[in-house]
């Protein structure tokens, strides 16, 4: 991450000129404690946009604390910009069709927006939702009808820097779901190995029937901060898959597991990344596993969801994929079954289960965070998924 003067600059030009407008109109209507209050938040906004463009936040020797605090910095910034920005817009509408109530509704609106953004920063990412999702497949064998896997994604560790409740939350959650199969579909860091450490201990709490099976997230590969040397970023990178194995995770970095339920069996394969940036196409279906089209009941545990279309339903008979990635862009509106989020414009399939040809996709949107510092409407989100063989019914004559 690295915050840039040309953009800061745009910014403050931008606050500064709302800010004047804001004090003069309120002075005019005789709201002198309110315009003080707002002229405290404009100097308060000057003074995070000064320390965002001093702080070192590029390099891998940043501590992540410095990095979280920035990211926080960053969030609150927004969090006076965009309400203020809001009012403004409703106010100069009122005022355009002469209403009474712009003022008004101009502070309502604005009050709103600034809760709303908070209760998202402070008490969402603590919450957990377990989703449970029942999938039917015409190839999955009898032994293996009722399988429980829980599936958890975009962890993000250094999101908490250090802090280990909220994680321990989600793994004593995990565990009790008493699954046969634990799935961690990647970017269990956001920049480098040492944000999951203090996790590490939790990490190794997880367990399964048939174990716990992981991949890699774009951003398990070091990619978002600049290192003296590439051998230190590989030597960090294998670090974190040292840590995964160390605590008794299955890493399938294209490569596969066999379950077995007796005399039947499925294929757990696990793919690198594959995303939709030119240097991200990094994992490899053949690679991971020769019999993509044999008779195995398949599952892919692959980090981007673009992948499914991109690659594994024309290469592959792969049955079900496990996904993450998208976060719902961290926000979502739901109402019953219904979920809308802004990653639908970048994403095809971007949260919930997706089936094509009676093969399924389902794409987790995570419990972490990575940019700013919160969740509205996302809530943290763990899934259960319960593998059905579909019934097969008879004709009578």
């Amino acid at each position: 991450m690295k915050i840039h003067w040309l953009g800061l600059i745009i910014m403050a030009v931008l606050c500064i000129a709302m800010d004047i407008y804001i004090c003069r109109r309120l002075s005019r209507n005789g709201y002198r404690w309110t315009m003080r209050f707002n002229a405290l938040l404009a100097v308060l906004s000057a003074v995070l946009v000064i320390a965002m463009g001093v702080m070192p936040l590029s390099d891998a020797s940043t501590p992540n604390s410095t990095f979280v605090t920035c990211q926080y910095m960053l969030y609150t910034f927004f969090a006076i910009l965009a309400p203020k920005a809001l009012g403004m817009m409703i106010y100069g509408i009122g005022r355009w069709l002469h209403r009474r109530w712009a003022a008004l509704c101009a502070f309502v609106v604005a009050a709103l927006v600034f809760g709303v953004m908070w209760w998202g920063a402070v008490v969402t990412p603590g919450t957990l939702e377990v989703r449970e999702v029942e999938l039917e497949f015409d190839r999955l064998p009898a032994a293996f009808d009722g399988y429980r896997i829980v599936q958890w994604s975009d962890a993000h560790l250094g999101t908490y820097d250090g802090r280990t409740a909220i994680v321990e939350k989600q793994i004593n959650a995990i565990n009790a779901l008493n699954a046969d199969m634990i799935c961690f579909t990647g970017d269990l860091v956001s920049r480098e190995t040492n944000e999951a450490l203090p996790y590490r201990e939790l990490l190794g709490k997880l367990h399964a029937r048939d174990g716990v099976f992981s991949v890699l997230g774009n951003h398990d590969y070091d990619n978002y901060v600049t290192w003296e040397d590439q051998q230190e970023k590989l030597a960090d990178r294998k670090a974190l898959c040292d840590l995964q194995t160390g605590i008794g995770w299955r890493l399938l970095n294209d490569d596969y597991a066999v379950v077995k339920r007796g005399d039947e069996q499925i294929v757990v394969i696990g793919t690198e990344n594959y995303g939709d940036y030119p240097g991200e196409k990094r994992g490899n279906l053949a690679r991971a596993y020769s019999g993509l089209h044999d008779g195995n009941f398949k599952i892919q545990l692959q980090h981007n969801p673009y992948a499914w279309r991109a690659n594994t339903l024309s290469n592959s008979n792969i049955d079900l994929m496990l996904a993450g990635h998208t976060h719902a862009f961290q926000l979502m509106l739901t109402l019953g079954n219904w979920r809308l989020s802004p990653a639908r414009l970048r994403y095809r399939e971007w949260g919930g289960a997706y089936n094509e040809g009676g093969r399924w996709l389902y794409v987790n949107i995570g419990t972490g965070m990575v940019g700013p510092p919160m969740r509205i409407g996302a809530t943290p989100e763990i899934t259960v998924i319960t593998l059905k063989r579909k019934q097969k019914t008879s004709s009578s004559n």
